[in-house]
């Protein structure tokens, strides 16, 4: 028997950091793909999120938002990441605040034009934009820089013209059998999706430069009709960090660990016990090798 043909492809959501990507993705998968924080470069990886309605498979691709000033491998292999899924894409979402615009839009902005695949502007955030005339004077100005295929008005947080969004996509995908089953949301597995929830709940809580000088390992996963064991290491780069990550007598560390294992129950629906351990790596975040081998591209 043949298989179905529908519209199916690749959707890049490209911006810079903390423009709402990760936001917006979680929002119309109606499920948590990637972990979300109001610190910029949370995202580091490149995550598909696979969204199937009986005529059309989106497989949207969440990126790291491309950024200035990449001065470490890590920022710069995040770029590269950005970067790479906009030649990959059928199709291209570029996100950007309606109430503001910086220079890294427009960097984003200059990348995009280089592609030739169909891109729409989505003006995310208008719940902040008032009065609620001042969209149209915004939306103009967008097509003003670039010629976009459609410039589209959103809130993801407030799930504000999402259904509109997903209607205009599928126009502008190949036509293709599924590429992925129908059950499947993401590409990532249980572990990578851990590993990204303790490190959300360090990020939410530790200040400054600590959550960008640290990453997470799963070391072991073991699981039985009572429950889950995790066992997971918290990389820093510096001796001064392990303190502030550990806390006064544990503090902090414990406080993660409780944040963390009581997502973990709810998302995996049963008893969780989460062991976390502190480590330092010199300049992990430096070095390619190390990045490869905790799972960077």
């Amino acid at each position: 028997m043949p298989e179905r043909i529908i519209r199916c492809g690749f959707v890049a959501v490209v911006g810079r950091p903390n423009v709402g990507k990760s936001t917006l993705i979680n929002a119309i998968l109606g499920s948590k793909i990637s972990i979300v924080t109001p610190k910029p470069q949370t995202t580091r990886h490149r995550i598909l999120a696979v969204y199937t309605r009986n005529d059309s498979q989106i497989i949207f691709i969440d990126t790291p938002g491309l950024h200035r000033g990449a001065a470490k491998t890590i920022n710069r292999m995040m770029n590269r990441t950005a970067a790479s899924a906009l030649s990959d894409a059928d199709l291209i979402l570029f996100v950007s605040e309606a109430n503001r615009w910086t220079a890294e839009d427009q960097d984003v902005l200059d990348r995009l034009k280089e592609s030739t695949a169909p891109a729409i502007a989505l003006l995310n955030k208008i719940d902040k934009v008032h009065p609620k005339e001042e969209l149209l004077s915004v939306m103009s100005a967008m097509s003003e820089r670039h010629t976009f295929d459609e410039v589209l008005p959103i809130s993801a947080k407030l799930n504000d013209n999402l259904d509109r969004l997903v209607e205009l996509i599928p126009a502008y995908l190949p036509e293709s059998p599924a590429l992925y089953p129908e059950e499947m949301i993401t590409d990532r597995s249980e572990s990578f999706q851990i590993a990204e929830l303790i490190r959300e709940k360090l990020t939410l809580l530790l200040r400054q430069e600590v959550p960008y000088g640290l990453t997470v390992e799963i070391e072991q996963i073991n699981k039985e009709p009572e429950g889950v064991g995790i066992n997971a290491i918290i990389w820093v780069e510096r001796d001064s960090q392990k303190g502030i990550v550990v806390g006064k007598g544990g503090n902090v560390l414990k406080k993660v660990g409780r944040s963390a294992r009581l997502e973990l129950k709810e998302r995996l629906g049963m008893p969780v016990h989460l062991e976390l351990w502190v480590k330092v790596k010199d300049n992990w975040a430096d070095s390619e090798k190390e990045l490869l081998r905790l799972g960077y591209e």
